[in-house]
Formats: structure tokens, sequence, C-alpha cells
């Protein structure tokens, strides 16, 4: 997946950084740390000239906004496939995961109240950042709202991992090597809600069945 990416972006510069992050924010799981890191070492230009075939030469600002941008349409995607489905799809697949019309009333109310900050710090956050368009659609935010809090998130990662990438130069694949721990412990907490979430409703019902009429 790696190389492919690398070999994208090489050749086809600001267009695939775009796809790739479009993808990602789009609920596919695209590692956008290869996607913004590379880009942003085709920056630096010591490290184009060691490169052989077609090569793009990058500017690591215009990096950084075109990784924000496919970022913002990929978000769009999910989004509005979280409000077209809204409630109803939730009502009627949750019921595979235990959620009850009471948890989506909870959800609701909590995502009122706390839906901005969760879709600022999602973005921040590795396996998180690629899901949180789908609630953010489900729950309905206006879409200025989740627009502004979309980008405000996605700046600083992309351009962290831009700048990472430019600085190092012909050694961006360290930042990549390093940061598999951080999406690892992103997916593994993602994974321990979902579980939690799972056996308590599993217990519940349990329960339930066992309690005298």
């Amino acid at each position: 997946m790696t190389t492919f990416m690398t070999d994208f972006v090489q050749h086809y510069g600001y267009l695939a950084v775009f796809v790739l992050m479009v993808l990602e924010s789009a609920c596919i799981p695209i590692p956008s740390e290869v996607t913004m890191v590379f880009g942003g070492a085709l920056a630096n230009a010591a490290f184009v000239a060691t490169l052989t075939g077609t090569v793009h030469h990058l500017n690591f600002v215009a990096v950084g906004l075109v990784g924000t941008l496919g970022n913002l349409v990929g978000s769009y995607l999910a989004y509005w496939v979280g409000r077209v489905g809204g409630r109803p799809l939730v009502e009627r697949w949750g019921k595979v995961i235990f959620l009850r019309e009471h948890d989506l009333d909870r959800a609701e109310a909590w995502w009122a109240r706390r839906g901005q900050v969760a879709v600022f710090l999602a973005r921040l956050l590795p396996a998180f950042r690629t899901f949180i368009s789908l609630p953010a659609g489900i729950g309905e935010m206006p879409l200025g709202t989740f627009t502004l809090y979309t980008i405000l998130g996605c700046l600083p990662w992309t351009f962290a991992l831009a700048g990472a990438g430019y600085a190092l130069g012909g050694n961006w694949d360290t930042v990549v090597r390093n940061f598999k721990l951080f999406t690892v412990a992103g997916g593994a907490l993602l994974l321990a809600v979902v579980v939690w979430w799972l056996a308590r409703h599993a217990r519940a019902r349990r329960e339930a069945s066992t309690r005298p009429a």
C-alpha cells in the first residue's frame, strides 16, 4: 500500500494528494500520514533531486492546503451518507449492536451539546478522524458548522505531517514508521469502545431477560 501511494503521489503530485485524502475522509482507511508526509518530502528540493522517473516538485504550503481540501470533500461524502440515512438508518441497523431508542435519544442530546468539539478533536486522532463525519451527518449538524470545525481540525493535521516530510526529506519514512504506534493505538481505542459498548448492552439484555416479570 505504501509503495503504491508514494508512486501515485510522485507521478501525479497535488492530484494524488487530493484523491487520497478524499478517500481517507470518506471512511476508507487509507493512511493519511503516508500521503501527507511524502507529499511534504516532495517539497524538499534535495530529496526530489535523488528521485528518478516522473517527479513532481511540490510546494509545502500547497500540499497542506490540498490535503485539507481533500479531507473536506471526503468528509462531505460521509456527512451526506449520514445525513440522508439519518436516524432511520441507525434505528434499522443499530439493533445489530444493541442500540435502543433511548440510547439514540441520549446520543442525540449529547451530540447537540458536544458535537462541534467532537468533530474538531476527532480530526486530530488516528482512526477516529476517518469516521467522525458519519455521526455528524446523522446528528444533522449544520453544514456550515461542520465545515468550520472540519477545516480547523484538518489544517493542523495536514500541515504538521507535510512539515515533517519537508524537514526530513529523504528520511520521511521514519515519521511513518514511528507513526504506526499512534495509528495502532487509535484503532485499538476505537475497537475497545465498540467492544465495551457491545458487552455493556449484551449484559443489559441478559439481565432484562432473566428479570422476573
